[in-house]
């Protein structure tokens, strides 16, 4: 798509939000054009989730296959009632328990919400986001806001108003900055169109605590093994994602032996990257080294990946190396996360 737009980045004080601002977001987006804004997961770039023209625009703005089907954000649960066909018991549970918050929900659509919005499919995935800028420009927008991650497809996802505008400068007119986001992985994704729930999409609501409230809940055998004859059902199932310039290749098995095995593998030319933690940033000397948090803090590894990978891109390496980071409780949706952006390119080493 031709650069040929302004793109306007306002910044919001979030201790005394302008009610001036978010109006004028929300005429931009119910006269159909694009707003890209904060949520606590990562930026989304939104629009009028049942004007399927304006959903057709992030397809063009991103650069995203049109078969990905967006996620349908609301400001208030009774919202639902008007797209979605059913609203099932166990939706009522997880609504109730993690609702606003970083969990997207799966249903049977209604006619109302346009195929463009669910990328042909006649399921719609809905969340409520716990932002507060987020849910005031959703109201002022017209109450169905669709927004994937506001940067262009296959890029790593933003969390700060300024990696918007790295990757949609000229594409969209207005950028709402409202500072760092907290979480900085999308939203958990749950099916509950199928007789058992399933988790498409790993996040910050962890299979344990869906389980906590609703009973027994699947994993969708697409979070470990890629199939590219499957039509994906939801965001980030198919396509590679969050992928920095350079190769990225995962290192998996005894710290000691990951660490030789990096240092071995970077000692010929080039420029080469390493992605690790606080425990082990003294231990690859001569590197690019990013250390994306501490192992004894699972949130700071989550909040800081997507930052680290394009830091990497500023860098102009020529490859990256990263530990794994199977963490017990948001260890899967980090490395679903860190798959794709490798391409699911991984080594063991014992």
């Amino acid at each position: 798509m031709i650069r040929d737009l302004h793109t306007e980045l306002i910044e919001i004080n979030r201790a005394q939000i302008s009610p001036a601002v978010l109006e004028r977001a929300g005429a931009i987006l119910r006269a159909g054009g694009l707003v890209a804004f904060p949520t606590e997961t990562v930026y989304g770039l939104g629009a009028d989730g049942l004007n399927e023209e304006a959903a057709r625009k992030i397809y063009a703005a991103k650069g995203r296959p049109s078969d990905n089907p967006l996620i349908v954000h609301i400001a208030d649960t009774e919202a639902l009632n008007k797209i979605v066909q059913e609203v099932p018991k166990a939706a009522e549970k997880l609504a109730e328990a993690f609702w606003p918050g970083p969990l997207t929900m799966i249903f049977h659509k209604n006619e109302c919400v346009p195929l463009g919005t669910t990328g042909g499919l006649s399921t719609v995935a809905v969340r409520m986001p716990s932002d507060e800028i987020a849910r005031e420009l959703i109201r002022q927008g017209g109450g169905y806001i669709a927004a994937p991650s506001a940067n262009v497809s296959g890029r790593p996802s933003p969390t700060t108003a300024q990696h918007v505008y790295e990757d949609l400068n000229g594409r969209i007119p207005l950028i709402l900055d409202g500072g760092p986001v907290p979480i900085g992985l999308e939203s958990t994704i749950v099916d509950l169109t199928e007789e058992c729930p399933v988790i498409l999409r790993p996040g910050y609501i962890t299979r344990s605590m869906i389980r906590e409230v609703i009973g027994e809940v699947q994993v969708d055998q697409g979070l470990i093994e890629e199939n590219a004859l499957v039509r994906p059902k939801a965001p980030g199932m198919k396509y590679r994602h969050y992928a920095p310039k350079a190769e990225l290749l995962i290192v998996e098995g005894p710290m000691d032996q990951v660490i030789a095995y990096i240092n071995g593998q970077c000692c010929d030319s080039g420029k080469t990257g390493v992605i690790c933690t606080e425990e082990t940033k003294t231990c690859y000397p001569g590197k690019v080294v990013k250390c994306i948090g501490s192992r004894k803090d699972e949130r700071s590894i989550a909040s800081h990946l997507f930052q680290v990978l394009r830091e990497f891109d500023e860098e102009e390496v020529d490859r990256i190396y990263s530990e794994s980071f199977h963490t017990p409780g948001l260890g899967q949706a980090i490395m679903n996360r860190l798959l794709k952006a490798a391409g699911h390119r991984k080594i063991y080493v014992t």
